[in-house]
């Protein structure tokens, strides 16, 4: 586990921001599958990795606790949570049903800015589709999201979405590697940005909602792939 945290001391703040730089990182490993479902978290380790005390580590676990990404067993182990297909579908609803709002609202009202940074964004989506670099894909799918609820004026619904996809996200994971699934991303997001361009709310409104449900739907076949990542 040291090697996932390789470089984790240089921590921009030891103070009492360090949990959440902490969280942070650590679910990083996690959504990346860095760290698989299934691998114990030894706080000691993370300790000396982070070279903090025991109490940013311990709070930065239970906000992961929180979020379902973590099995926390007192006086035993903390242990990478299975990814759970039901938490995976629920939390698919609730974005769904938010950024189909958001989406809609924004074709409503096409701004000429916003629909520049998506194009540039899809732009460079695409190159990290070609490269197979999809760290920085799925950094980038996470960020071009992040900016359709930012335009809406809901970002607060975002940061709700986040702590509730650890377990989708990590399905989408497992599929972004399969032949055609990052270069069908890139394609989506061009149809939803096309759809704000024109003024067009139903079928932004189709292009998401057509985009957020090709991984969920293949939950299953995903899960026989990988039977020892899930619940």
């Amino acid at each position: 586990m040291n090697a996932v945290f390789a470089g984790a001391q240089r921590l921009r703040d030891r103070s009492r921001h360090a949990a959440p730089q902490v969280f942070d990182l650590i679910r990083e490993k996690i959504v990346s599958l860095d760290l698989a479902p299934g691998t114990v978290l030894s706080r000691p380790e993370l300790q000396a990795s982070f070279g903090l005390s025991a109490t940013p580590i311990r709070d930065a676990l239970l906000r992961l606790q929180e979020e379902g990404l973590v099995d926390i067993f007192p006086q035993s182990s903390t242990v990478v949570s299975r990814i759970d297909l039901a938490a995976a579908r629920q939390a698919q609803f609730l974005r769904r049903a938010v950024e189909q709002e958001v989406v809609r609202t924004l074709a409503l009202a096409p701004d000429r800015a916003l629909i520049a940074r998506l194009r540039a964004s899809v732009t460079e989506q695409g190159l990290f589709a070609d490269e197979g670099d999809f760290a920085r894909l799925s950094a980038s799918d996470e960020a071009f999201h992040r900016a359709l609820c930012e335009a809406a004026s809901v970002p607060d619904l975002w940061d709700l979405i986040r702590r509730r996809s650890g377990h989708i996200d990590r399905l989408r994971r497992l599929h972004l590697p399969v032949e055609g699934k990052a270069q069908q991303i890139v394609a989506d997001h061009r149809r939803i940005v096309a759809a704000l361009t024109d003024g067009a709310p139903e079928a932004a409104q189709e292009a998401l909602r057509d985009h957020l449900s090709k991984s969920i739907a293949l939950g299953d076949e995903i899960r026989a792939r990988w039977p020892a990542y899930f619940a």
